[in-house]
């Protein structure tokens, strides 16, 4: 299953997965993000409909989508591991929940390829560091696939060649997984509490 393709979208059309783990866990001072609530009603339109959302796409979206493969090409030069590409991975457990990884890597690891602007991609080089919205998107992944470690690489061809590539591993973070997990059941109860009212409500109205 080709990521991208119709295939792949109707797979996790309605699922939580990964990539929007960072909206789920979102917080704010007094309570959950707007971002929560947002991809809860989207996710509920999805499962009423079988319909995936239409993803807003802009030039910086595309130049990542585009420049993905040269950023794998570079992580097998660089570490010598073969990447597997995958389509979309269920939860072994949770329904209705998964991760896309942009990687497998020999039997225990993943991969999380980001392609930036160039300013987010020096912040990274100077930062030597993971931005924060991608630790728990990584975390996810490592929970739906059993793997115990995710490389994260961020890559940008427009900068001078010993620059282009930045990677750093993250462990498997057991006490993070089981905070992530528990808002995952919290958010999918009550995801299918207001689908059900939803559906009680146009029965009756019908």
């Amino acid at each position: 299953m080709i990521q991208g393709s119709p295939e792949w979208l109707a797979a996790r059309c309605g699922k939580v997965t990964a990539s929007r783990i960072g909206d789920l866990m979102a917080k704010t001072k007094t309570g959950f993000g707007a971002s929560r609530a947002n991809y809860m009603a989207e996710l509920i339109a999805e499962r009423l409909t079988g319909v995936p959302a239409t993803s807003f796409t802009n030039a910086a979206m595309q130049w990542g989508t585009e420049t993905e493969p040269q950023a794998r090409a570079a992580y097998e030069f660089f570490t010598g591991h073969d990447v597997q590409e995958v389509g979309l991975i269920d939860h072994p457990t949770i329904p209705m929940s998964g991760a896309s990884p942009d990687g497998l890597v020999m039997a225990d690891g993943g991969l999380e390829i980001k392609c930036p602007n160039t300013a987010t991609h020096i912040e990274t080089l100077l930062s030597d560091s993971i931005p924060s919205k991608y630790t728990d998107q990584m975390q996810w992944g490592m929970a739906c696939t059993g793997r115990t470690w995710w490389d994260f690489v961020s890559f940008d061809p427009r900068m001078p060649q010993h620059m282009r590539f930045f990677c750093v591993r993250v462990p498997r973070d057991p006490k993070r997984i089981e905070e992530i997990t528990a808002s995952v059941i919290q958010f999918q109860a009550e995801l299918a509490d207001k689908l059900a009212r939803l559906q009680s409500l146009y029965a009756e109205a019908a």
